[in-house]
């Protein structure tokens, strides 16, 4: 009798181990990876997965760590993922009426100097895209290699698709004079208008980004192509990809795609890559 209780008490263990393995991951939600970050004056929210050299991870406006649900299981069997929560968005409350894609840019290099990081590779998208570009322009060596998906350089019709441009534009039209009661609708208002005034960088600025660049960017966009190739071409050494069926979600509509190929830029000699 004991043998057979033994037996079923193994067994049970082996299920039960199974079916914790095979429980998702609440990526953007998980107190077993997350910490509180005090980040010029911010208190930053992130969670880290994995081991090995550090990648930096950053999500696109109004979004949190639960973008790259697709991505982190890929990334934290090579690297040591690190995923925050944006200034003002998701877990990183800021009560500041101001925001800028330079502010954010130094909060991420804030980050890695909290976490005693030297220097890691950067994935951005949206948003993320700019701050991964405004990281490597302000703090270059902070950054050893870079993939920006989703980019743009400043707020207008030549680098949003006109379908884009007019929704802000009217949705910015309808709410201008409008008084927030809350201080959610303050902050959502604050984060929309970062993205309807900024951000404005000049082409001559990416030659201040000194490391190898994926610039990438789906076929149906939100950005513009032709303003994805322009930020290519300023960028010494970068490469492009433009990625085929793909919305402004490559990361995530090309999942599989997107992580193999970012993750073989991250690890093959420039020169070697394509």
């Amino acid at each position: 009798m004991k043998k057979y209780i033994l037996t079923f008490c193994l067994l049970l263990l082996i299920t039960c181990c199974a079916l914790s393995q095979g429980k998702a991951i609440p990526y953007g939600n998980n107190p077993a990876a997350s910490r509180y970050y005090n980040i010029r004056g911010l208190k930053m929210y992130c969670e880290v997965y994995g081991k090995g050299k550090p990648l930096l991870m950053i999500h696109g406006n109004g979004g949190d760590i639960s973008a790259f649900t697709k991505n982190i299981p890929y990334f934290s069997k090579r690297y040591m993922v690190i995923v925050p929560d944006s200034r003002a968005q998701g877990k990183s409350t800021d009560s500041r009426d101001s925001l800028s894609f330079e502010m954010m840019a130094d909060d991420f290099a804030g980050l890695l100097d909290a976490m005693h990081i030297d220097s890691s590779y950067v994935i951005g998208w949206s948003d993320g895209g700019i701050n991964a570009l405004l990281l490597a322009m302000r703090h270059p060596d902070k950054v050893i290699k870079l993939a920006s998906t989703g980019a743009n350089l400043w707020p207008d019709s030549t680098a949003l698709i006109p379908s884009e441009w007019k929704d802000e534009r009217d949705y910015y039209n309808a709410n201008k004079d409008k008084e927030f009661a809350t201080a959610k609708e303050k902050n959502d208002w604050k984060i929309f208008m970062l993205d309807w005034l900024q951000p404005n960088v000049p082409l001559s600025a990416l030659k201040r980004i000194k490391c190898p660049s994926l610039i990438i960017g789906g076929d149906h966009d939100l950005i513009v192509i032709q303003h994805t190739v322009l930020i290519y071409q300023h960028i010494p050494h970068a490469y492009l990809w433009i990625v085929p069926n793909s919305p402004h979600g490559t990361l995530q509509a090309h999942a599989d795609e997107f992580n193999k190929k970012v993750d073989e830029f991250f690890t093959q000699p420039f020169h070697n890559w394509n």
